[in-house]
């Protein structure tokens, strides 16, 4: 399976009065074609500032890159120039982003905005540029696309205009969609159409997803791997099967027992004590180790390496080294019964 992105120990900062907040720290993963991976972790963890920085829109300065490679089909992006990034942005990678409201330009017709990049990057003229709108307003399942491509923003519901972005990003056919918190603000009927009309489109297009959110629910249905992100950090990476029915790392057990469950329709929902690390002075060891019941004093010394558990799965966790204590999963931790792609 070819290899579309390689991120190799990322470190994203910003600078404020405060000091240097390190939003991503030594993030490695990697991004197979056709492949759905997601991004999950809670707010503050890094996932958003991961997303913006491999199409490289984060602000600069504050925010620098201070390691690491970002390559995309063998080139690193970080190196590249700001004229260089344009012909990447849109027409080989594009980006979904978390409010479509805000992300649409209010006083540009719909199907100006789409037609944009067309004739940017597919030199279409106007004309060829408007019909190629409509037909991409029908492929995401906008009704009445013909006179819809003629209307504005404020025009359109939640879920549509959500649709319209979905078709922005992918008017140009490229071959990684970011997809940044993409069922925000919707209610859960147009959230799992909008998950299904990301997915139809990867099989159709074959275009590579990277799906960033908090909700591990979403993953499910959507993501065939998984890379959980705590404290700018990736601290564990599997399949979807993996992660729902044999994760190692107790932050992932608990986003996984923080999901509601049908048959515990009458218990309170579980939530993780404590709060996220201050990340202008990030903890030197394990980065949920002060939240964390099972924590040991080398957790919150010095920070565990990977444990490869398989060929897709690794974990870094002190509680799977040789001379731990055995500690197993609390049974809410183990998703059963949710469907999955992996």
């Amino acid at each position: 399976m070819k290899k579309l992105l390689d991120v190799n120990h990322l470190s994203v900062s910003f600078t404020t009065f405060g000091g240097d907040v390190k939003a991503v720290r030594d993030v490695n993963f990697t991004l197979n074609e056709k492949e759905t991976l997601a991004i999950v972790g809670e707010s503050g963890s890094g996932k958003s500032v991961t997303a913006q920085s491999l199409m490289r829109l984060v602000q600069m300065p504050p925010g620098k890159f201070t390691d690491g490679t970002i390559e995309f089909n063998g080139e690193d992006l970080i190196q590249k120039s700001e004229k260089q990034m344009e012909s990447v942005r849109g027409q080989e990678i594009s980006m979904i982003f978390q409010d479509p409201m805000t992300s649409l330009n209010p006083i540009m017709t719909v199907g100006k905005q789409i037609s944009e990049s067309l004739i940017k990057h597919q030199n279409m003229s106007k004309k060829q540029a408007h019909k190629r709108g409509i037909e991409l307003l029908k492929l995401v399942g906008l009704p009445n696309a013909e006179a819809r491509i003629n209307q504005y923003p404020h025009e359109y519901s939640g879920g549509m205009r959500q649709r319209a972005m979905i078709a922005i990003a992918l008017a140009c056919t490229p071959e990684v969609l970011i997809a940044d918190e993409p069922t925000t603000a919707l209610d859960v009927t147009i959230q799992a159409q909008i998950l299904s009309l990301m997915d139809d489109l990867k099989k159709q297009m074959g275009t590579a997803i990277i799906l960033i959110t908090h909700d591990l629910g979403v993953v499910a249905n959507s993501a065939n791997r998984v890379a959980v992100m705590y404290g700018g950090k990736i601290v564990e990476t599997g399949s979807v099967d993996e992660i729902f029915y044999n994760a190692r790392h107790p932050y992932t057990w608990g986003l996984l027992e923080s999901m509601p469950k049908l048959e515990d329709d009458n218990k309170e929902l579980h939530a993780i004590p404590g709060s996220p690390p201050d990340l202008l002075d990030p903890p030197k060891g394990c980065p949920f180790a002060a939240r964390c019941p099972y924590a040991m004093k080398v957790c919150k010394n010095h920070m565990p390496e990977y444990t490869e558990l398989s060929d897709t799965q690794k974990t870094a966790c002190w509680l799977l080294d040789e001379r731990a204590p055995d500690v197993e999963p609390p049974e809410s931790a183990v998703a059963g019964g949710l469907k999955s792609n992996g």
